[in-house]
């Protein structure tokens, strides 16, 4: 006969280890410091030898695709999801919200205080792109660890 010890639970109902790869947020500004502070402790938990830099750097990259997303891509009452997935060699952030309308680059302008968050993911990331999702589209980034 197996005996099972009671201290330990089984596998499938283990409690997860550290904080949470995936976040829901409201389509609403606010959320973009709850995005911030989600990326923070999570770098922090997977990459614990990560640079100050590399986590400002993924910070940044969230927020600029939050940002996007609650702008262009969420109506009043809509809510998005922020999914991240590190290891010692790249961050991956994946923003999806319900609109299916894609990123459009906009021309550099120092007229406009907007239209610089597809610079910046091209300028700080290894690469980027959409995917369509069954309900609006996924916009993805990938950060390279430093």
């Amino acid at each position: 006969m197996i005996e099972r010890r009671r201290d330990t639970a089984p596998a499938c109902c283990a409690p997860p280890m550290g904080p949470p790869s995936v976040l829901l947020l409201e389509g609403e500004p606010k959320s973009a410091s709850a995005a911030r502070e989600f990326v923070r402790e999570f770098i922090r938990h997977h990459v614990p030898d990560a640079s100050e830099d590399y986590v400002e750097t993924v910070v940044l990259v969230a927020c600029e695709m939050v940002t996007n997303s609650i702008r262009y891509g969420t109506e009043p009452g809509d809510s998005l999801r922020l999914t991240l997935d590190a290891d010692h060699v790249r961050t991956r952030v994946e923003v999806q919200d319900p609109v299916r309308r894609r990123p459009q680059p906009r021309p550099e302008s120092s007229k406009r205080d907007r239209g610089r968050g597809l610079i910046i993911l091209d300028a700080l990331c290894l690469e980027w792109g959409v995917d369509d999702a069954p309900l609006g589209k996924t916009v993805w980034a990938e950060v390279k660890a430093s």
